[in-house]
Formats: structure tokens, sequence, C-alpha cells
């Protein structure tokens, strides 16, 4: 299994997890995908949160911060969270985990602390 199989396969296993990938921002692919749902598309989701990544990256440089000082995002919808966390090293630069989480049995709180030991591993 390879190690974006593995974080994937990890952050399914967090409660309330309905879909996971490794996406690529610079080329806006999803480098892997796991899903709970036939009707969530990662894929797209992956696409569109490229360019949540990117304005988030563009104001932290307007601010002069460092893109590394970026630890995720959480964007709450109806039902839904997403939650998006960077992988920060050098060697992955232009890649973040993307975890769609039902709002309904998922603690955002520990799904952010169990993403930071995913990529941790992943790195």
């Amino acid at each position: 299994m390879s190690a974006v199989q593995a974080a994937l396969s990890r952050a399914m296993h967090l409660d309330g997890a309905m879909g996971a990938a490794v996406v690529d921002y610079i080329s806006r692919m999803a480098l892997g995908t796991l899903s709970r749902r036939k009707d969530l598309d990662l894929d797209l989701a992956a696409y569109g949160s490229t360019d949540v990544v990117r304005a988030n990256l563009s104001a932290l440089n307007l601010a002069g911060r460092k893109p590394e000082q970026l630890q995720d995002i959480l964007i709450t919808l109806d039902g839904e969270y997403h939650l998006i966390r960077p992988l920060a090293r050098r060697a992955y630069e232009g890649l973040f985990l993307l975890l769609i989480l039902d709002r309904d049995h998922a603690d955002p709180d520990t799904a952010r602390k169990e993403l930071r030991n995913i990529i941790e591993d992943l790195l």
C-alpha cells in the first residue's frame, strides 16, 4: 500500500469521515481518493478546494506571512465539514489532504489533531 493510500485509509477511520483525498493544488489533481458515498465526487471537490488553498496562500503572502504558517482550513456547510490540511515539508510542496466529514457525526477538533498525525507519518 502506498503512503498516500495508507494516509487516506487512516483518515477514513475518523468518526464521520465520508471522503478523503490527497490533492496537488498546482495541477488541481487528486493523487488518491477514498469515499464512503457514491454521490460524493472527490475529484470535483479536490479541484474546487485548490482555489481555497490558493486564495489562502495568496492572502498570507499579501500579509507578509510564510506559507508554512497555514495549518488547516475548515469549511462549514449545512451537513458537512471540509477540512483541508496542507503538507508543509519542502518535498511535498503543493499537496494537501482534504477530508470531508458528516457534520452530525464528526468532531472537527479531533479530526484536525488526527490529520496532523496522519500527515506527519506521511512525511
